[in-house]
């Protein structure tokens, strides 16, 4: 750790603080440490956790297991059109008919747009567009992979479709249509890819989440091939896709015959939260630094600014993570702040006025939001200054 520390003090020397990075070395071994968890599928790259055009463009280049996008509204689907991305599939339901209208004039000029629906609503309201354009939209259903255990919720409130009779009536909807296509199925397991059952000082707790994620691997697999099979009983054509996962289930979910790709977002730049999981590790690829400007006292250095704080449910680990140097650590009581954060400096650290901190955020691509631009670096030069999405002028959520 300390050699890592001396080396991005070295490379960042001159940038002023705060900035974001990427270091593309350890990305480039995430990126090729995803494809060979994916097995014999593709692998869909989540944009929401990336948020920078440039890296999503290397991992695509990186090997063909990388096909295609899922971006998480119709705003940021339009920008990726603009900048040359195909492929897209729209992780979330849309509602607003210019959104949507800008999307069908796209698909109609040959661009691969799939729309999320979960509903009939869901369905008129996108074949009202696509019939007054006269153009063939592509739909695909998500299909919720939550489960009920003993009262108990597992996963996230998504879809009302939690199984073939619920999804049936709205794919029968979308065969009737004229101006409307079935173009794949999702499931997202949340409670599998994106909740870790390896939490410091929660032994009792991952022993009760590891048992309901090897529960739910089951149901899930059982619940996806079922709407799988019910479909081709209806003579629907075959799906071009069949969507499951995240990083964070890669092992169970390429194990499924009937899926034919998997989500990877947040293991690229292998956030804090990552840390929390017993079956893979990845390497912490992106970051921030912040400035000591103050040491209020001799075992005390405070940095100017720090508090990103990550989004969901308000808990501890959501705060950014204090990466480099070691053996710095954070005040329960003040946390990473606004304006300043200050941090407890143990036995031994020398540090002065000017020098870098460095931080993991407890999220991936919501780094983004708060830097215009990741600074990357590789080989121990900077070699470039990647825009972010914010960096471009684009906010969409």
């Amino acid at each position: 750790m300390s050699d890592t520390y001396a080396y991005y003090k070295t490379v960042f020397e001159g940038v002023p603080k705060p900035f974001a990075f990427v270091d593309l070395d350890m990305l480039d071994r995430n990126i090729a440490a995803i494809a060979r968890a994916a097995g014999s599928k593709k692998v869909r790259i989540a944009s929401k956790s990336i948020r920078c055009l440039e890296v999503m463009r290397r991992i695509l280049a990186s090997s063909p297991v990388y096909q295609g996008i899922m971006c998480y509204t119709a705003d940021e689907a339009a920008m990726l059109v603009r900048e040359g991305f195909d492929d897209l599939l729209l992780g979330y339901p849309q509602w607003q008919p210019d959104r949507i209208a800008e999307l069908v004039r796209s698909i109609g000029e040959g661009r691969s747009i799939t729309f999320m629906v979960d509903c009939a609503e869901h369905v008129r309201q996108i074949e009202r567009i696509a019939a007054e354009q006269g153009v063939v939209v592509p739909l695909c259903l998500d299909i919720d992979m939550s489960a009920d255990y003993l009262g108990l919720h597992f996963g996230v409130w998504r879809s009302p479709l939690m199984s073939w009779e619920q999804a049936r009536p709205v794919a029968e909807l979308i065969a009737a249509s004229a101006w409307l296509k079935l173009d794949g199925i999702m499931g997202y397991e949340a409670q599998v890819a994106g909740l870790g059952d390896n939490v410091p000082g929660k032994q009792l707790k991952n022993s009760v989440i590891r048992w309901l994620k090897k529960r739910s691997i089951a149901e899930v697999a059982k619940r996806r091939r079922e709407v799988v099979e019910g479909l081709e009983a209806m003579g629907i054509a075959k799906l071009r896709f069949v969507n499951a996962g995240g990083t964070g289930s890669m092992d169970s979910s390429r194990l499924e015959a009937c899926v034919t790709e998997i989500t990877a977002g947040s293991g690229f730049y292998a956030p804090g939260l990552f840390d929390a999981y017993t079956g893979f590790r990845y390497e912490p690829a992106a970051g921030f630094a912040v400035e000591i400007v103050r040491r209020p006292r001799p075992d005390i250095v405070t940095c100017m600014g720090g508090g990103y704080t990550a989004s969901g449910a308000i808990g501890i680990e959501k705060q950014a993570q204090v990466y480099l140097p070691a053996g710095l650590e954070l005040f329960p009581l003040e946390g990473a702040g606004e304006v300043q954060t200050p941090l407890r400096v143990k036995n031994g650290l020398s540090l002065s006025l000017g020098d870098p901190v460095f931080f993991r955020h407890a999220k991936a691509g919501e780094l983004c939001e708060r830097f215009l631009h990741l600074v990357a670096v590789s080989n121990g030069q900077i070699v470039g200054e990647y825009a972010t999405y914010r960096g471009m002028g684009a906010c969409f959520l």
